[in-house]
């Protein structure tokens, strides 16, 4: 019970500092700590992300950070493409999982490092999802909209297939199509994950989705570590946190590949 509660605080705490981090280590955290197979590790993953999000989201709705337009028009996308990476996550094989897992935390594991060396950069390019100087929200136009969709699209089989709420997706995303400030992107995507993840797990939970003891604790501290990572967002260095998630991204999917494969 206290080694899942730690485990929760955790990965609340990282998801509320980057809007994705802690999405993409819930799962592996269930795995190892709790020694959960990580189909059914998934579903419990959304759950405690899923609620820690729905703090944050609302956090942010109160500070005016979350553009929920653009959130409620992802999650929609992310919602009807969920139970589809559901049904993937049920038929294929737990090896073939672990490692497309592992392949996408390495993934993850590069953008984060990038975004961590472009820090405070300049983007010259013309991106699809801008804000107007006058009205500070977004120029809504047939470009951005499909754009958002297809972020969202993406990010609901991920969440359906992995149990990562979409968040490792959503962030990168909307830095690099948006020119919307990081805040406003964690928020944001904060609220999509807490919407997608809501689906998703009504679909597991009707296939008979229950939880132990332990795996309340989980997600009680993921809710916990959640408003504990906000308090301190404006104090952690975005650039240092990030290569530090990626270390632990790259550590993590090594083991995963160590253990599909042994």
């Amino acid at each position: 019970m206290l080694t899942a509660a730690i485990l929760g605080a955790a990965v609340g705490a990282l998801l509320g500092l980057t809007g994705a981090g802690g999405g993409i280590l819930a799962v592996p955290a269930l795995m190892f700590g709790l020694h959960m197979p990580l189909a059914d590790a998934a579903p419990v993953a959304l759950i405690a992300v899923g609620a820690a999000s729905a703090l944050g989201a609302v956090q942010g709705l109160r500070r005016g950070l979350v553009r929920y337009k653009a959130a409620t028009l992802m999650a929609i996308a992310g919602g009807l493409t969920a139970p589809a990476g559901l049904l993937l996550a049920r038929q294929l094989p737990a090896a073939w999982l672990s490692l497309g897992f592992a392949a996408v935390m390495l993934l993850v594991a590069a953008r984060m490092a990038g975004q961590s060396r472009q820090a405070g950069a300049g983007d010259p390019r013309a991106k699809p999802c801008r804000i107007s100087p006058d009205t500070g929200k977004f120029i809504w136009t047939p470009r951005t909209a499909a754009t958002l969709g297809a972020i969202g699209a993406v990010s609901g089989v991920c969440t359906g297939m992995l149990g990562v709420g979409g968040g490792f997706i959503i962030v990168p995303a909307l830095t690099y199509f948006s020119d919307v400030r990081m805040h406003g992107i964690v928020s944001t995507s904060l609220m999509v994950i807490a919407l997608i993840s809501a689906v998703t797990v009504a679909s597991a939970a009707a296939h008979g989705l229950a939880l132990s003891a332990a795996q309340w604790a989980f997600v009680a501290a993921a809710i916990a570590g959640m408003g504990v990572g906000r308090a301190f967002i404006h104090r952690v260095p975005q650039a240092a946190l990030q290569r530090a998630f990626a270390l632990v991204c790259v550590i993590v999917a090594s083991v995963l590949v160590w253990r599909a494969l042994g």
